[in-house]
């Protein structure tokens, strides 16, 4: 069966951080999240003036994030006294859990700096685990080419090509993470299975495309969400796409938001704030 386009999301300019520039699609609301993927936003200028601020030092509790670099060079460094530098075509993988407090700083003055930071969240049996992160550099990430001559770079979970099974270097989650940057030359078509009962949505951020059967479009910068089935297929317009695809296993909890934490209910909201303001956040 395959996936349909439910829903168009496109992403809205707004700023955050220091005065970071950012088009945020899922997230832009609580009725702009699907389970369990909560946020995406993309920053992408070659203005200093639209990142040099950067992300100064601020907390997180009770999902993880995913920061992936296209262009440019950031500098995370948090409570616990790590260090992470991330470059073109780098990958950061941190599970908040009970918390951390961190930054995000760009180390550049000058050039392009585009990339992504999706937020995914984690059930009730995880959010207060202790924290941690991944660096996985872009070496790590493998990047598969396809016959009609585009490339799928697989972040999380796995795709199917040509008989073979790629696996990217997240694995193991509770969530069951896809994530897949696919490149597609004009006219290309790129199908995948996506297993019943994950959540799926894509976001193009150059071109265009179709999905589905009967096909629908999706302009450059906005999100899909996609409807429950078996296969994903997607065809570029007459300029190509690129598009992120991700997928994951719905948590079915509630969600209580309050800026930096997530989590089920009010009253861990609350608690979250006063162990912030306690110096108690981490453990």
């Amino acid at each position: 069966m395959q996936r349909q386009l439910l829903r168009i999301i496109p992403a809205l300019g707004t700023s955050d951080g220091a005065g970071v520039r950012i088009r945020r699609s899922l997230g832009q609301s609580q009725q702009a999240r699907f389970d369990p993927f909560l946020m995406l936003d993309e920053f992408n200028s070659e203005s200093s003036d639209d990142y040099i601020g950067g992300f100064p030092s601020h907390p997180h509790r009770g999902f993880e994030t995913v920061t992936y670099m296209l262009e440019g060079h950031m500098l995370h460094e948090d409570h616990m006294g790590n260090q992470g530098n991330l470059r073109s075509g780098d990958v950061q993988w941190m599970t908040a859990g009970r918390g951390i407090i961190h930054s995000e700083m760009p180390q550049q003055e000058e050039g392009r700096m585009h990339g992504f930071q999706m937020w995914l969240n984690l059930p009730a049996a995880e959010k207060m685990k202790p924290a941690q992160y991944r660096d996985i550099p872009a070496s790590d990430i493998p990047s598969v080419a396809l016959e009609n001559g585009g490339t799928v770079k697989v972040i999380a979970g796995q795709v199917e090509v040509d008989g073979k099974t790629v696996v990217g270097p997240i694995q193991g989650l509770s969530t069951e993470p896809r994530y897949w940057d696919v490149q597609l030359p004009a006219g290309a078509a790129f199908e995948q299975p996506i297993a019943k009962g994950l959540n799926a949505f894509l976001y193009v951020f150059e071109g265009d495309l179709t999905v589905g059967d009967p096909a629908r479009k999706v302009e450059n910068g906005t999100a899909g969400l996609l409807g429950d089935g078996e296969q994903l297929t997607l065809r570029a317009g007459d300029n190509g796409a690129r598009v992120l695809v991700l997928a994951g296993k719905p948590i079915k909890e509630p969600i209580a938001q309050y800026g930096p934490f997530v989590m089920n209910t009010s009253d861990e909201i609350e608690e979250a704030i006063n162990d912030y303001r306690a110096g108690k956040l981490a453990g």
